[in-house]
């Protein structure tokens, strides 16, 4: 069995920075054991699984960990591929995993998400993140999620967190963000249960990220970077209750997985 195979930088115009995301393009599904076995093998933050349905596109994201809800970095990687590679006629794509439908359009090569809104609610700000940040926040919120607001970028570049206590949160994972010196706003994001724990770009948070901006700013249209080590850029627009992500790719790897028949 031969499954396409492609590795895709989001959320960057350049190699080697955003997020990268592999992209397996299949004729059926595979079980979900060896759909896992293979997002471990490839060893990155995502692998995006695709089947084309009815002029449409089922899709699965796995980590190395499990399976992802909902991936915006993979599917920006999916959708540079159906474009580019599988359906070039297309100015938009649907997928329809499990539990979401994500369309996502291109102008050019940029790729833009239409993503459901979150908000967060202001918190207490506990002993046990504090030991984590190692800073006092100018604020915290938090559903199962904590956001943290620090005051300039820098504070945000340069936050080491406390990993040991870090694993002991009781959370999805810590947004930390802060104005940005350029752009309106800069994050890194961290997943306490996940082998790598800091995300290099991070589709998904922008749909907590940008609303919360949205707000504190008075504009609708956000430029924004998440400064981790490997960098990426995204534009947001606001729109009631869904949010807009748009962003790049770049293609670094294509070619084919063979797998066993006895697999």
């Amino acid at each position: 069995m031969n499954i396409a195979y492609y590795h895709v930088d989001c959320f960057t115009e350049n190699l080697f920075s955003g997020n990268p995301a592999a992209v397996c393009v299949m004729s059926a599904w595979l079980s979900d054991a060896l759909m896992q076995t293979m997002a471990a093998e490839h060893h990155l933050p995502a692998t995006a699984f695709i089947v084309e349905e009815n002029h449409a596109y089922g899709i699965r994201w796995f980590s190395p960990d499990g399976e992802i809800e909902l991936c915006g970095h993979g599917s920006i990687a999916a959708s540079s591929v159906v474009f580019n590679y599988l359906k070039p006629a297309w100015l938009t794509v649907t997928f329809i995993s499990p539990q979401h439908t994500v369309i996502v359009s291109r102008d050019q090569n940029n790729f833009t998400l239409d993503f459901p809104a979150q908000y967060l609610q202001v918190c207490t700000i506990e002993e046990a993140l504090l030991k984590v940040l190692g800073i006092k926040p100018l604020a915290v919120y938090k559903t199962n999620t904590y956001l943290v607001l620090l005051e300039n970028e820098q504070q945000v570049r340069k936050l080491q967190l406390d990993t040991l206590a870090l694993r002991q949160l009781n959370c999805r994972n810590i947004l930390i963000t802060a104005p940005g010196d350029k752009v309106d706003f800069v994050s890194r994001n961290f997943y306490p249960k996940k082998t790598v724990m800091e995300d290099p770009v991070t589709g998904s948070a922008h749909c907590i990220l940008a609303p919360f901006w949205a707000k504190r700013l008075n504009k609708n249209r956000l430029y924004a970077q998440q400064v981790s080590a490997r960098g990426g850029e995204l534009i947001c627009e606001v729109n009631n209750e869904r949010v807009l992500i748009t962003g790049s790719a770049i293609l670094y790897q294509k070619g084919e997985i063979i797998l066993p028949k006895v697999v």
